[in-house]
């Protein structure tokens, strides 16, 4: 991760944490409690994305969280192609 400051780090890391929280709370019915589980995440998500400027700027957030992705082992598939425009 070099190169990833502590706000792009933090932005990473609450969108994994909405992304989680979403897959959680949709897996089951969806009832009306399934907005209220999502509203803290996606608040805390959109106020670390704009602190780390990257409101708007989808490639430069996915190239942070593929850098929190485990690395593949050799007995994974190949791993899924960046975004075009990405940094990496």
């Amino acid at each position: 991760m070099t190169g990833t400051t502590h706000p792009e780090l933090a932005a990473a890391q609450a969108c994994l944490r909405l992304l989680h929280t979403a897959r959680a709370a949709l897996s089951g019915p969806v009832t009306a409690q399934t907005a209220a589980l999502l509203a803290v995440p996606i608040a805390d998500a959109d106020e670390a994305l704009s602190r780390a400027g990257f409101a708007g700027n989808e490639a430069a957030l996915l190239n942070r969280i593929y850098d929190l992705s485990p690395p593949a082992s050799a007995s994974d598939p190949a791993p899924a192609p960046r975004p075009e425009g990405s940094l990496r």
